[in-house]
């Protein structure tokens, strides 16, 4: 649902209803991923996907049903040997779906107040604040419960990084608190995930299945080097929603008419300005300068920091002769091992466009887990990051 967070806030704020319905669990070749989301407001406008096309006219249908009914429904949609125009994923996956109505009142009208609309009902006014926070850029996690009891499944809980809540899960007291604890962790590594606790709070008892989704600020692409080649990456990495800062101490070619889908564009030499940032699990670092003055002493902190991603361009003669002078300063092979160099996946690439994408495909592929294979004749999975699915199924009005 995070994932189309600034569109559903405007409606919100313009006081149209809807209902969302969010990807909370999948298994086997399922296009989407938990938290994929697709939204349709009272006038019949839809925006964002959960399976890539399979399945989007029948989850159209249960959201103006659960606008209708205002109650949130469960679903799961497969493949079907025995039926093949059946409503399912042709691609062989199973993915569960959470329709949740948002019933929000217009702007001027008795419920409203200001400019904006209001929600009248406690689970949809959490939902509205988690939007408003994603739509911001704040960092927080929504929980809702997509299995457990009937009267349960679809509160939500919104968390904050200092531990603040708005909304309730309902139930026992320490619920809140135990899935609090829970999301807050899946917020610090910026994951969207499911998780399982007791209705009580704890490990035993009914069991409860929560989807927590993380919002937090796009992950840091740092470009070392303003050369042509970085100028393809930075479009690159915008487009795979990085916050992208190119980076050289050379004012006449870090200049914003050479990069201008830079987030920022930074004058500064490149291990003193990393020395200034702090940088998440998530971040990657692709260091292009080729040139040992600036690449040694910057790879030297790089390759200390617990990024995601450090890659640097370069020969394979330039790689050895790089190597040996990281050593020479003192890092170890554990550390000289986390360095991709030459940077990039072999894809013949010629051109800077090429080596983006080169670049590119290499830094999902790690953040996946991917191989980097052919898929064509490889007997390995095509998604890498599974969910668990949900166990019971159906309407829970």
């Amino acid at each position: 649902m995070l994932d189309i967070a600034e569109e559903l806030n405007r409606w919100v704020e313009q006081g149209r209803a809807f209902a969302v319905a969010t990807v909370v669990a999948t298994n086997g070749s399922a296009p989407r991923q938990p938290g994929a989301a697709l939204a349709v407001d009272s006038d019949g406008t839809a925006i964002g996907s959960v399976s890539g096309g399979c399945v989007e006219g029948a989850v159209y249908e249960l959201c103006q049903e659960a606008l209708e009914t205002g109650e949130p429904v469960l679903e799961r949609f497969g493949y079907s040997d025995e039926d093949a125009f059946a409503v399912g994923l042709t691609c062989g996956g199973i993915i569960d779906i959470l329709i949740t109505p948002v019933q929000v009142s217009a702007p001027g009208s008795a419920a409203g107040s200001g400019s904006g609309g209001t929600v009248v009902d406690s689970t949809a006014a959490t939902l509205a604040a988690a939007l408003a926070a994603a739509a911001s850029g704040e960092a927080a996690a929504v929980a809702r419960i997509i299995e457990g009891p009937a009267e349960l499944v679809g509160n939500a809980l919104l968390v904050r990084p200092d531990g603040s809540r708005t909304g309730t899960l309902g139930g026992h007291p320490a619920l809140d608190r135990t899935a609090a604890e829970e999301a807050r962790a899946l917020l610090d590594a910026g994951r969207t995930s499911t998780l399982e606790i007791g209705v009580e709070g704890s490990r035993c008892g009914t069991p409860l299945v929560l989807l927590v989704e993380s919002s937090v600020p796009a992950p840091r692409m740092i470009v070392f080097g303003a050369i042509d080649f970085a100028s393809a990456l930075v479009r690159v990495g915008k487009f795979l929603n990085y916050h992208v800062t190119v980076c050289d101490a050379r004012p006449v070619f870090a200049t914003r008419t050479r990069f201008p889908d830079a987030d920022e564009i930074v004058v500064d030499w490149p291990h003193r300005y990393l020395e200034s940032q702090e940088l998440d699990s998530r971040a990657v670092l692709c260091v292009l300068t080729h040139d040992a003055k600036f690449d040694v002493p910057l790879l030297e902190r790089a390759l200390k920091l617990p990024v995601a991603y450090v890659g640097a361009m370069g020969s394979r003669r330039t790689h050895l002769d790089r190597q040996q002078r990281l050593r020479d300063v003192g890092l170890t092979e554990i550390e000289l091992n986390r360095l991709r160099s030459p940077i990039g996946l072999d894809l013949g690439a010629r051109t800077p466009e090429e080596t983006a994408l080169s670049i590119a495909a290499e830094i999902v592929a790690n953040r996946r887990g991917g191989t980097g294979t052919p898929l064509t004749g490889a007997h390995i999975p095509i998604h890498h990051d599974t969910a668990r699915p949900v166990g019971r199924i159906g309407s829970v009005a």
